[in-house]
């Protein structure tokens, strides 16, 4: 990333007392640098966080500085955590700084902050587009509007209902009221298999399901062929024509590789745990065969009474297929339900897939439909292997609504849409990451928080044919600061290897704190007072002494030797030329002092015209010649004027306080504006 410093800090004054110095005569306090009572104002850096994006984007003073029109671009700059040209720190970090967020927020008027922050400069207007866009989550009602029936449908496109036509028909359907340049992030599920609705079979004919399991025992080595109806972490519900059982895999299991609705013939023994039959996947032999629609069968709706009732069995026994409402309560990784009307029990959802732990909702009164496995807690917990979860709309529990009555192995996949005026259209240019994706990288959760570690390497496996000068949008969910959100980032290919394109800069700029907020300000102001031995103002005077030394020619028009350093004393630290000195920290005009170190550069002049001529050089050469080595970042401003000021110290037998102003024209450049002492600008 490259780094420029766009506008230089503000130097806070410096203390006011100040103890006597020989000749220099420093026993009172100087105008313009005395402090009264106690206050806290400081001049300090300070660089934005991802955090301080977030909180810049969510801050309300900006929502409503941004409006509807630039609501979007605010909002991508939480996403990006850089600034664009819609969203400049000038305009919206003030109200950042004026709220809690802020560290410093508290520090008195007179205050001043550098603030370094990222700011895009050449990245595609796509970038901030998909980072402000909304996302929608295609739900039941919009399958059910895609298959046109309110019974036979499946959550999910399929090759008769593609996801390229549905999501365009949801989104035309869904937002009548869009405006062209609208994007939107889509999260549906596709399947590449057709479903078969009104089969009283469900399985196809060259796959014979057994009818088995209703009969099985503790200790019996079975052979059984089903239907994959149900997911958790540590295996699954496998269903034959007679019933259903859990085939326990443990923590190695990958539900991925297995859908619902895969045809499986499984060898094993028969097993127990809290009076739960299941398979027994340490010893059993596994085999996937195909894959098929299912028709889930009406699920009894269970009682809290109910619920105690199949607790308090003795015997080991099959899954069954249930539903029951309570209300959801999520501790750690503890998922139960509760139910108002009977605290002896409680539902447990067991093992829960990501696709079901993204439907809970803690504290909300919930419908859960499942598979009972399961006894645990001497009889309290109801282990439920879940299949759907739905929220109850009602401060009372009721019945939800029936899930479809066939289901397809499906995968969840991404597309960004973009309303062109006329209609919804999906974007090509975007590849989005699916949860598969995130699979194969080895990440824990469906995000990434170091994108440009994957990234390349995902885009030379997805486009193994590119070409050199090739680009390609990546749409991916970013984690930092303990959120997740929508990205997009660009990456080139130079016919060996994908980069990323960051077109961000870094910057820096300065606020000040006035009348009780905080603005914008590029001004700086350089107080200068006569302080023995300060690390900050030694170091201006030294670089004037320094600056004269090298770009002083000899009188006469001799080229050959600079006479810069004739005007510069043995020590190095302080010259006749203009009076600058890092010895004493201030500008000594004193005309005999200056004749004395150089009387060749002064001949005849007299006193007046000595001490005239000193303070011409020094405020139209030697002070812009130490602003330029000291501040070369210094850059003008569209629409304002650059100006520093700097308050310093003259002495001439007694010592007096001036000031002088210079406008930045170019980078670097300082213009003589006006002096105190009423030197002619140059």
């Amino acid at each position: 990333m490259k780094k420029y410093i766009k506008f230089p800090i503000i130097i806070a004054a410096c203390a006011a007392v100040f103890a006597a110095c020989d000749d220099n005569d420093w026993n009172n306090r100087l105008d313009g640098f005395d402090q009264n009572g106690i206050s806290d104002v400081r001049a300090i850096e300070y660089t934005l966080t991802d955090a301080d994006y977030s909180a810049i984007a969510s801050n309300s003073v900006n929502q409503a500085l941004a409006g509807e029109d630039k609501a979007a671009a605010l909002k991508a700059v939480g996403t990006n955590h850089f600034f664009s040209d819609e969203i400049t720190p000038r305009e919206y970090v003030p109200a950042f700084l004026d709220s809690s967020k802020f560290p410093y927020f508290t520090l008195d008027n007179g205050s001043a902050v550098k603030i370094t922050y990222k700011t895009a400069t050449n990245l595609p207007d796509e970038i901030a587009a998909i980072a402000g866009a909304d996302t929608y989550e295609v739900s039941e009602d919009d399958y059910k509007f895609i298959w046109g029936d309110e019974e036979k449908y499946v959550e999910a496109f399929a090759p008769s209902k593609p996801a390229s036509a549905g999501v365009v028909k949801i989104l035309n359907d869904q937002f009548p009221d869009a405006e062209a340049g609208d994007y939107y992030i889509v999260t549906y599920k596709t399947s590449s298999q057709e479903p078969v609705f009104g089969s009283s079979e469900p399985q196809p004919e060259e796959f014979k399901m057994s009818e088995v399991i209703s009969g099985l025992a503790k200790g019996d080595n079975a052979e059984i062929a089903g239907v994959i109806t149900a997911l958790c972490t540590r295996g699954y519900i496998l269903t034959d024509k007679s019933g259903s059982i859990l085939v326990y895999v443990g923590s190695s299991f990958d539900a991925n590789s297995h859908p619902i609705g895969s045809q499986v013939k499984v060898s094993g023994t028969i097993s127990s745990y809290n009076l739960g039959l299941q398979v027994d996947g340490s010893s059993m032999s596994e085999q996937i065969v195909g894959s098929q629609a299912y028709t889930y069968p009406a699920a009894p709706a269970y009682s809290s009474a109910d619920i105690a009732a199949a607790n308090a069995r003795t015997t080991d026994e099959a899954a069954v297929y249930c539903q029951f409402t309570g209300k959801t309560s999520i501790s750690g990784s503890y998922i139960n339900v509760i139910f108002d009307d009977n605290e002896s029990v409680q539902g447990s959802i067991y093992y829960p897939t990501d696709e079901i732990k993204a439907k809970l909702a803690d504290g909300e009164v919930q419908t859960f439909t499942g598979y009972f496995t399961a006894v645990s807690s001497k009889g309290k917990y109801f282990n439920l292997i879940a299949t759907d979860i739905k929220t109850v709309n009602s401060s009372s529990p009721k019945a939800a609504p029936r899930a479809a009555t066939v289901t397809v192995p499906s995968t969840v996949e991404n597309c960004v849409c973009y309303f062109d005026g006329n209609t919804w259209r999906l974007q090509s240019q975007f590849q989005c990451l699916n949860p598969a994706d995130y699979k194969a990288m080895g990440q824990t959760y469906e995000n990434l928080s170091a994108p440009d570690t994957y990234l390349p390497t995902y885009l030379k496996v997805t486009h193994p044919y590119a070409q050199a000068d090739d680009t390609q949008f990546v749409v991916y969910r970013y984690y930092s600061s303990g959120s997740t959100k929508w990205r997009c980032d660009q990456y080139k290919f130079d016919g060996s290897e994908w980069s990323l394109n960051t077109g961000v800069i870094e910057e820096t700029a300065q606020f000040v704190r006035n009348g009780g907020h905080w603005m914008y300000d590029p001004n700086v102001t350089i107080n200068l007072p006569a302080i023995r031995n300060d690390e900050f103002i030694t170091a201006f005077y030294q670089a004037c002494t320094n600056w004269v030394f090298e770009n002083i020619d000899k009188p006469l028009g001799s080229t050959d030797i600079k006479s810069g350093m004739f005007y510069v004393t043995s020590y190095g630290n302080n010259e006749y030329y203009a009076g600058t000195s890092a010895y004493y920290n201030n500008v000594d005009i004193r005309a005999a002092k200056a004749r004395e170190q150089y009387p060749d550069g002064w001949g005849e002049m007299t006193d007046d015209e000595i001490q005239a001529k000193m303070k011409e050089r020094c405020t139209g050469e030697v002070f812009p010649g130490a602003l330029a080595m000291l501040y070369p970042d210094a850059m003008p401003v569209d629409g304002l004027d650059v100006i520093y000021t700097l308050n310093f110290v003259v002495f001439d037998g007694a010592s007096s306080n001036h000031t002088a102003r210079y406008k930045v024209t170019a980078q670097g450049t300082f213009s003589f504006i006006d002096c105190t002492w009423d030197a002619p600008a140059e």
